[in-house]
């Protein structure tokens, strides 16, 4: 009886974190990834990422490090993040309106991982999350309507994964990363000249696109671990008619003649790949340490803007240049007694634009994180655990300017953060 109360328990809570994952709307790291999806990793700033190793979410983060795990377990995680993101336009903003409002909020998501242990040596996995994403949404009158006034970007992750055990100080393992992508769009249409009111752009579509995961953990010794993960990029290919309203008469003709408002408008992106190198290292029974350095290859991004930019358009789109970024994270782990353990970390992380190439469509920036959490043991199987992190991303200048009809937005988003909350379940069984 006991068993089966568990077991509905454990379903109850799977169900929760996958409901809240297909709702997850927003992401922040040096570009728009996640480290952060409701596992004791938001505790540790994500320090020991790929060497940790210590629960079923290393299904993702190390697929390798599932072999040593020494029971079958659950994870499932549910988080909630606050964006602080306001926008105050300066004096060389050529259109009117406001600041737009706090266009993150309040969002929702969640994860949920299985690890089962086949025998010594072999183990498999399964994990659902969302680490990769953008949602905004701003006032319609705001400044930077012509270039957004919502954006949903969303990529949900399923993994199946496999490890192997090689001997007892090496792990190899490997997942793929059947990611559903969707995206929806809207951006406002200047009818100046027009004597109209603003007219609309709507652009949504869904996609599947497939990528790898694959990892190596190396325990030269009792309590030190080294990691090295290499998650591979992934092709989403939206491909979609935009929808039109209230455009003025003169534009929509030159719309219709160019075929600009008949034929699908392609938005492929490239999710980028990254390299995690991770160590973990235990002082002693009571303290353990731990440091991440990594990779992103946001230069293949490709995300382009939807709108319209001039009275006499050819494209409905705007390309943009993207940086690579580098990760750094440290963290520790502190072992109070049988049921208790406290995790602290902070890590960084660069920029994926430059910013006199900011845009207020994606507006990145680079990223410090300050992390604290802790686990309470309920019974030798049963852990219930907690988490806090702040992002910190400050003052993010834009300039930009694309066009008569586009207008130029000029400011500042001040004092940028984010605030993740995490509870998360662990269960071996």
């Amino acid at each position: 009886m006991k068993t089966q109360r568990m077991h509905a328990v454990m379903s109850a809570l799977s169900a929760a974190a996958i409901t809240l994952v297909l709702f997850a709307g927003t992401a922040w790291a040096g570009g728009i990834s996640l480290y952060e999806f409701g596992s004791p990793d938001v505790g540790l700033a994500a320090a020991g990422y790929a060497a940790r190793a210590q629960d079923a979410s290393t299904v993702f983060t190390n697929p390798s490090g599932m072999s040593r795990l020494d029971q079958s377990q659950f994870l499932g995680g549910l988080q909630a993040l606050y964006g602080d993101l306001e926008f105050s336009p300066d004096s060389a903003t050529t259109t009117s309106g406001g600041g737009g409002g706090t266009a993150v909020g309040w969002i929702p998501g969640g994860s949920a991982f299985i690890v089962q242990k086949l025998n010594q040596d072999w183990s498999i996995g399964f994990g659902i999350l969302s680490y990769f994403g953008l949602g905004e949404e701003y006032d319609n009158d705001w400044v930077g309507r012509y270039y957004v006034q919502e954006s949903t970007l969303l990529g949900m992750t399923l993994t199946p994964a496999v490890s192997y055990r090689i001997n007892d100080r090496l792990s190899i393992g490997a997942g793929l990363n059947m990611m559903y992508g969707y995206l929806d769009n809207q951006v406002a249409i200047n009818n100046i000249g027009e004597a109209q009111p603003d007219g609309q752009l709507k652009y949504d579509d869904d996609n599947w696109g497939f990528g790898g995961n694959f990892g190596i953990l190396m325990e030269p010794k009792p309590g030190t671990r080294f990691g090295l993960t290499y998650l591979t990029e992934v092709k989403l290919d939206f491909s979609a008619t935009p929808e039109f309203s209230g455009l003025g008469p003169l534009l929509e003709a030159v719309l219709k003649n160019r075929g600009l408002t008949t034929n699908n408008l392609d938005l492929s992106m490239t999710v980028p790949q990254m390299v995690m190198f991770s160590i973990y290292h235990e002082l002693n029974p009571k303290w353990a340490v731990m440091g991440n350095l990594g990779w992103q290859d946001w230069s293949r991004f490709g995300k382009v803007d939807i709108q319209i930019n001039s009275s006499d358009p050819t494209s409905l789109t705007a390309d943009n240049d993207y940086n690579d970024t580098w990760h750094a994270a440290l963290g520790t782990q502190y072992r109070h007694s049988p049921e208790w353990t406290f995790t602290g970390g902070v890590a960084y992380d660069s920029s994926a634009v430059d910013d006199d190439r900011r845009s207020v469509v994606i507006p990145m920036g680079e990223a410090w994180r300050f992390a604290l959490g802790a686990q309470y043991a309920l019974t030798q199987n049963l852990t219930l655990g907690a988490a806090y992190e702040f992002m910190w991303s400050g003052d993010m200048s834009v300039d930009q300017y694309r066009g008569p009809l586009a207008g130029t937005v000029s400011g500042e988003y001040d004092n940028t953060s984010f605030s993740v909350f995490a509870l998360n379940v662990s269960w071996k069984y």
